[in-house]
């Protein structure tokens, strides 16, 4: 039975800084273009609201839920339809994590990641979903392992750290966070790296280790919002980036590694300026579009509502936006009649219609 992993300190004494030159210079280039888009939005949490939700439906995917991004936003369009109990917990899942990393923006404004902060995502994650009994927003008092679904520690591929080392192996990396090192980006691996080794709780380890990455970049300064979005590139390359983690733990290899991690974040920052500059095509177009088809004052809030919610309820249309009912109706007839929404649901009696902006949904889901 392999023994449970004894994290090293920090920072990892065997880093090759010269070799990862080269790509910490072509991270750094694409975030910056990456965050030129971001510094030219108005609004970005707003226009880029798909984007963190698509993130959150694939940073769940590697965890096993298999919801969609459309399935999440018509179940928030129309909660009380009956689903499979199964699909529903996997979008319960999702809108937790969209919520928690929200929250995160919040708390971020206030105070700098900690371990309480940490605490409280996780909490928020796992309430009223698989493993909310697990502990939820509690550092784990027993020891866990990983390895096929049902195995014993004795077949367990990975077991981490024990009970009783975690107060200061997670007490070491918080302050690890807040130290200065020769990079950043190759520190944001290191420190994702080993909080997932840590594993300090029961569920949930992988998915707030993911949240951490664009927390981390807007903390730093790197990125001006805590925007970024690299669950696609780790769901595509699942093999790789489990691979990589595992070198760690059984070889000390952390320059494989930063490697991965520096390649990842340099390849998806160029996927996320593409659909993000999408984003912003299809807004300035939008913008142009909309008053002259409507004619109304109402025309760039009824833009923003679409942007924030591409799949909606005209009931949720009218709250969200605040355009009075009657003009809300008649905007939203006249995008119908010129294509640029289609009709996902009719309503029926008292049932809210249900609307989609695809062009929208396409560049969430497809550009990049």
């Amino acid at each position: 039975m392999k023994k449970p992993y004894t994290p090293r300190g920090l920072p990892p004494k065997n880093i090759e800084w010269a070799d990862h030159i080269p790509l910490i210079a072509q991270a750094n280039a694409a975030l910056a273009r990456y965050d030129g888009i971001l510094e030219t939005m108005v609004n970005p949490g707003l226009l880029l609201s798909p984007l963190t939700t698509q993130e959150a439906v694939l940073s769940s995917r590697i965890e096993g839920t298999q919801a969609t991004l459309e399935e999440v936003l018509e179940f928030e369009a129309d909660p009380v339809r009956k689903i499979e109990p199964s699909k529903h917990a996997d979008i319960q899942e999702i809108i937790n994590y969209r919520t928690a990393i929200n929250r995160a923006v919040d708390l971020l404004k206030k105070r700098p990641i900690c371990l309480n902060l940490i605490l409280e995502l996780h909490g928020i994650l796992m309430d009223s979903v698989r493993g909310a009994n697990k502990s939820r927003g509690q550092f784990r008092k027993i020891q866990n392992w990983i390895g096929p679904p049902g195995c014993s520690i004795e077949d367990a591929s990975f077991i981490p750290p024990s009970p009783d080392a975690l107060p200061a192996a997670l007490d070491a990396w918080e302050k690890y966070i807040h130290s200065e090192e020769k990079d950043r980006l190759a520190q944001l691996a290191v420190v994702k790296a080993q909080f997932e080794l840590i594993h300090p709780f029961l569920d949930g380890n992988g998915r707030i280790g993911r949240m951490l990455i664009p927390l981390f970049l807007f903390e730093k300064k790197i990125l001006s919002a805590p925007m970024f979005y690299l669950s696609d590139y780790l769901e595509r390359n699942r093999a790789q980036y489990y691979q990589a983690l595992n070198s760690i733990s059984e070889h000390e290899d952390w320059n494989g590694w930063i490697r991965f991690f520096l390649t990842a974040l340099a390849e998806q920052a160029m996927e996320n300026t593409k659909k993000a500059r999408a984003v912003l095509k299809l807004y300035e177009k939008m913008k142009r579009e909309v008053p002259a088809i409507t004619r109304s004052q109402y025309a760039v809030q009824a833009i923003d509502t679409l942007f924030y919610r591409p799949i909606f309820s005209t009931t949720d249309f009218i709250t969200d936006s605040k355009i009075p009912k009657f003009t809300a109706f008649r905007i939203l007839s006249e995008l119908e009649g010129k294509g640029i929404l289609n009709v996902l649901r009719e309503g029926r009696g008292r049932k809210a219609s249900i609307l989609v902006f695809n062009e929208l949904i396409e560049i969430t889901e497809h550009i990049g």
